[in-house]
C-alpha cells in the first residue's frame, strides 16, 4: 500500500502507483484518508481523477496540485457551486480542503455505471449517419446544453465525454469548465452560438447538412435567441481548424495521449496506451521485419507484416538505399514521420486510414536516417479486388456510397492522396481506407488542391479500362475537380 501527501503526488509522474492511501484534512474534521484504487484521468504533476473509497464508500476525488493547483482548485469549486445553484443535475459535492504548500482536493459522490455519451456515440458512429440511435444520442446532449445557457452557464470544454447518463438520467460533470455570463438569465447570442461551435465541431464533419435540422433538439428547450445557420457554421469551422492544429502539436510531443522521446539522436512517438503492448517492437522493428511476411523489400521501402502476442501489425522501413539518397533526405522529415502526421491529420478528420501506433526515426545529431512506421493491418480487399467482377456490372450501392462519401471528404478537407492507385484503398468494415500516406497532403489554397485532385481523380479511375461500364460509372459519379 502507497502513502503519500499531496506535495509527494505532484512529484509521482503520470502513473502513480495503485492502491494509495492519501492523508487529507477536510475542513472542520478531523484527520481522513483517501483510498484510490483507479485513476480516470491524470495530468502529471497538475490533476489527478481517480475513484476513491472514503469511509467505506466510493467517491470521485480530483486532486490539484503544482503551481497552478489555487486557481485551478478555486474553478472546480465554483463551477460546481454554479451547477448546483441552476439547477442542473451534477454529481454532489462532499467535501473539500486546501493545504497550503501541497494542494487541494475535492471529492464528489460517484456515479456507478454511469457512461458517457461519448461511449454511447462511439458504439454507433458505424451507422448509417443520422440514424435514430444517433439522432437520440445528439438531441439528449443538446437539450442538457439549451437548459444550461437557458440558466446562464456553460460548458466551455464542450464534449460529449463530460455529458454522463445514469438510469435514464443526464449528469454534467467536469465543474472546472462551467462558466456564467449572469447566472439565471440566458446566455448572450454570441456566446450561445461560440459554445454550439465548440460542440458540432466535435462531431463528424458530414454532419453539417444535418446541423439545421438537429438545432430543433436545442431550440425546443431554450429558444432564446434567433441562431443563424451561417454565423453557427463558422463558428465551427474555426474551432475545428483550431482543434486539428492543436491535436497535430500533440502527436509530436510527450502529453495524455502519446508519449515520445525526440533528441539529437533518434525521435519515437507511440500512442501512450499502445506502448506496453510494443515495447518489443519498438526495440527491435528490424527483427520484426525479418520474422514477418515481407510485401515490399529493397529501394526506398520494405514492408512486412508481423504478429506480436497473437496481434498482426504492419511495420513500413522507409530506407537510405545510398549517401546520395541520404543528401536529399537528412534535412527533411522523413516520410515515416510525414505518414505519421499524415495519417493522423485523416483520422482526426474522420478519413479512414490504418491506426497509426508509432513512428521511429534514427538520427545522428539531428541528421535524419531510416524510419519506421507501426501500424494495425487492414484484412479487408483493396477496391481492384474487391471491384474486379464489376468491370461491367454496378458494385453494390452501399459501397458506392461510401465511396462518395470519402471523396466528399477530400473535397471539404481539401486533402490530396498523392497516389490514388486501387492497391491503396481498402474495403474494410464498411467504408474505404486509405493507405500509403507518403504523398498525402491537406492544401491551403483552392486552386492548388483542384490540380491535385484532378490528379487524384485520374489515377483512379485509370484502375479500369477506360471502356468498361465500371469506369464510365465512376467517371460520371465522382466529383469533377
Amino acid at each position: 500500500m502507497n502513502r503519500l501527501k499531496l506535495s509527494d503526488l505532484a512529484r509521482s509522474g503520470r502513473h502513480p502507483s495503485l492502491p494509495l492511501e492519501l492523508n487529507v484534512t477536510a475542513e472542520g474534521a478531523g484527520a481522513s484518508a483517501l483510498l484510490i484504487d483507479t485513476w480516470l484521468r491524470v495530468l502529471p504533476g497538475q490533476r489527478y481523477v481517480g475513484r476513491a473509497i472514503r469511509n467505506g464508500q466510493p467517491v470521485l476525488v480530483k486532486l490539484l496540485v503544482g503551481d497552478k493547483a489555487a486557481r485551478h482548485f478555486q474553478r472546480e469549486r465554483e463551477g460546481a457551486a454554479l451547477l448546483s445553484e441552476q439547477g442542473m443535475r451534477t454529481p454532489v459535492l462532499l467535501d473539500e480542503g486546501w493545504l497550503e504548500g501541497e494542494g487541494g482536493w475535492l471529492t464528489f459522490n460517484y456515479l456507478e455505471g454511469a457512461r458517457s455519451l461519448w461511449e454511447s456515440w462511439r458504439e454507433l458512429e458505424r451507422e448509417t449517419l443520422l440514424s435514430d440511435a444517433q439522432q437520440l444520442v445528439l438531441a439528449e446532449a443538446l437539450e442538457l446544453i439549451a437548459h444550461m445557457h437557458a440558466h446562464g452557464i456553460w460548458q466551455a470544454d464542450l464534449h460529449l465525454d463530460n455529458l454522463l447518463k445514469l438510469d435514464g438520467r443526464l449528469y454534467v460533470v467536469d465543474g472546472g469548465g462551467v462558466k456564467a455570463e449572469t447566472p439565471g438569465s440566458p446566455l448572450s447570442r454570441e456566446r450561445v452560438l461560440e459554445n454550439l461551435g465548440v460542440f458540432f465541431a466535435q462531431l463528424p464533419a458530414e454532419i453539417e447538412p444535418f446541423i439545421e435540422e438537429l438545432l430543433v433538439h436545442y431550440l425546443l428547450a431554450n429558444s432564446a435567441h434567433a441562431l443563424p445557420l451561417e454565423a453557427l457554421l463558422k463558428e465551427i469551422h474555426q474551432t475545428r481548424t483550431w482543434r486539428l492544429r492543436d491535436y497535430l502539436k500533440k502527436i509530436a510531443r510527450d502529453c495524455t495521449l502519446f508519449s515520445a522521446c525526440i533528441g539529437a539522436f533518434g525521435a519515437r512517438v507511440v500512442r501512450r496506451d499502445e506502448e506496453p503492448g510494443l515495447r518489443a517492437v519498438l526495440a527491435d522493428p528490424d527483427g520484426f521485419i525479418a520474422r514477418g511476411k515481407l510485401f515490399k523489400t529493397g529501394g526506398a521501402a520494405t514492408v512486412a507484416r508481423t504478429e506480436l502476442d497473437g496481434r498482426a501489425l504492419l511495420i513500413k522501413r522507409y530506407n537510405i538505399k545510398n549517401p546520395l539518397h541520404w543528401l536529399k533526405r537528412f534535412w527533411r522529415p522523413s516520410r515515416a514521420w510525414h505518414s505519421w502526421v499524415e495519417g493522423n491529420r485523416l483520422d482526426f478528420l474522420g478519413i479512414a486510414t490504418p491506426r497509426l501506433l508509432a513512428v521511429i526515426e534514427r538520427r545522428w545529431l539531428w541528421l535524419r536516417g531510416p524510419a519506421w512506421l507501426v501500424t494495425e493491418v487492414l484484412d479487408g480487399p483493396d477496391i481492384i479486388a474487391h471491384w474486379q467482377r464489376y468491370l461491367d456490372a454496378t458494385p453494390p450501392e452501399d459501397e458506392l456510397q461510401a465511396l462518395d462519401r470519402l471523396f466528399a471528404s477530400l473535397i471539404r478537407d481539401r486533402i490530396s492522396h498523392g497516389d490514388l492507385k486501387g492497391h491503396n484503398l481498402f474495403w474494410e468494415n464498411g467504408r474505404w481506407s486509405l493507405i500509403d500516406l507518403d504523398a498525402v497532403r491537406q492544401h491551403r489554397s483552392d486552386a492548388a488542391f483542384v490540380r491535385a485532385y484532378a490528379r487524384d481523380r485520374a489515377r483512379f479511375l485509370r484502375n479500369w479500362p477506360a471502356d468498361s461500364a465500371l469506369h464510365r460509372l465512376l467517371d460520371a459519379r465522382l466529383p469533377q475537380p
